[in-house]
This record gives structure tokens, sequence and C-alpha cells, in this order.
């Protein structure tokens, strides 16, 4: 499977919506992934992202290879590390996180990919990723060793995302973080997706049909949900 980013452009351009399932390999149990898939398949998500900001060796490939027997929806991942890079998947979001300044996570994990990244047939997706503050420390700030923006400078956070479309981005992604206490604020989205000319993904934070519904009114593109669905799967009742 392949043209996946073409083929967000096109129902961006049919004013399609696109909603990512966010699937964490180390909270995943693989008994229960068949009856969590059957949910998936069933509810209006178009996109499965796997990833985590901690992840155990080979987690992943396990994970994607299971999930690719349940469903027919792309699977993209979404790495926290160069350890969950698999051929298994249909895409990679090569992700580098512009809302930080640790090069590890700007330029220096990318190049240790590459290696891997030249012998599997994954599609490659260069995405600008911009961490928000949510009212608590997430994972990714305890990773990557970076502070989030701020959600009460949303010029700063709008420059930021057209610096990273400057750059050649094909992506920004604006991230609360797993398990925000709140989503990303809807007057942020609209500025920062007004000033762009690439797709706009936003996670974090949403635990409801009418945030998600925000999300995308506001200009969301692709709206990500992650863990609202593993804390209360009816929440996939709500999206069918």
């Amino acid at each position: 499977m392949k043209n996946i980013y073409k083929n967000i452009l096109a129902s961006i351009k049919k004013n399609e919506k696109n909603l990512a399932v966010l699937i964490d390999p180390d909270k995943t149990v693989l008994e229960h992934l068949s009856s969590f898939m059957l949910k998936v398949n069933t509810s209006v998500a178009t996109h499965v992202f796997v990833g985590g900001s901690i992840v155990n060796d080979l987690a992943t490939e396990i994970l994607v290879s299971e999930i690719k027997k349940l469903t027919s929806l792309p699977i993209i991942l979404f790495p926290g590390d160069v350890s969950q890079v698999t051929g298994n998947a249909d895409a990679l979001l090569f992700l580098s996180l512009i809302s930080g300044r640790n090069p590890k996570y700007l330029i220096e994990k990318h190049v240790e990919a590459v290696s891997m990244l030249r012998n599997i047939d994954l599609e490659i997706i260069p995405t600008g990723y911009i961490l928000i503050e949510n009212g608590k420390e997430t994972s990714v700030q305890k990773v990557t060793e970076t502070q989030p923006m701020s959600r009460n400078n949303i010029q700063h956070v709008v420059d930021t995302a057209l610096a990273g479309e400057f750059l050649g981005m094909k992506l920004i992604y604006l991230e609360a973080g797993s398990g925000a206490t709140h989503p990303i604020d809807i007057a942020m989205i609209y500025k920062v997706k007004k000033d762009l000319n690439i797709p706009l993904i936003v996670g974090g934070g949403i635990k409801s049909k009418q945030e998600l519904e925000k999300a995308y009114q506001a200009g969301a593109d692709l709206v990500v949900i992650g863990t609202a669905f593993e804390e209360d799967e009816s929440f996939f009742n709500e999206l069918v």
C-alpha cells in the first residue's frame, strides 16, 4: 500500500476529514487486539498509527504484523525511536521535533535510521512535530529532554509550523501529548492552519466527539486519538 500522502491530500481536496487511531505497542495486549481492531474497522477511522515514546525492542514489529492481519486500513509508524521502525508497516512519519532544540531529535536520530530505511519499502513522510504544553509533563518531554511550546504564545507556534513547511516538511503535527489534560486550543489550530499550505495533524487530549468536531472545524486535516480509546473503548460507539 503506497500513495498514503497523496491520498491524504486527495481527501483534503474533497473536504473529507481523516481520523487516526494511535496504538502504543507497550500498552497493547495482543490477546485483546482482535476485538479492539473490530471496533476500529467499524468506526470512521481512516488510518492506524503505531508508536510510543518508550517501546521495547521488537514490540512494534510484532504488533504491526498482527494489526496487518486484522485491518485493511493503512498502518503508519509514529516512532519514538529508531527501534520502532519496521518494514511491515505502510508508511513512516519521519518526525523532526521542531518545537525542541535537542539535536538528537532534530536530525541525529534520522541519520541513525537511514541505514535501516535504505533496505525496507516504507513510504517516508517528513513531518514537523510540535509539542504543546498541556498541563502536565509528558513522556515525550522526558525522553527528548525538551520543553513544550507555550499554549499562550500562539504566534510562536504558527511561526514554528511555517518554518517547518519552509524546511520541506510535508505534514505538521501539533501534539498535546499522551494523556493530555486538555487538547490543543481551537484558536491555535485555526491560526496554524491559516498560514500552512500542507496538511495539519492534531493529537492529544481529545476525549469526546464534540472535541473531535471542534478540531476539524478549526482546520485539523487529520486528528489522532489514542488514550481516549485505551481508557474507554465505548468511545468507538460515538464514531461508527
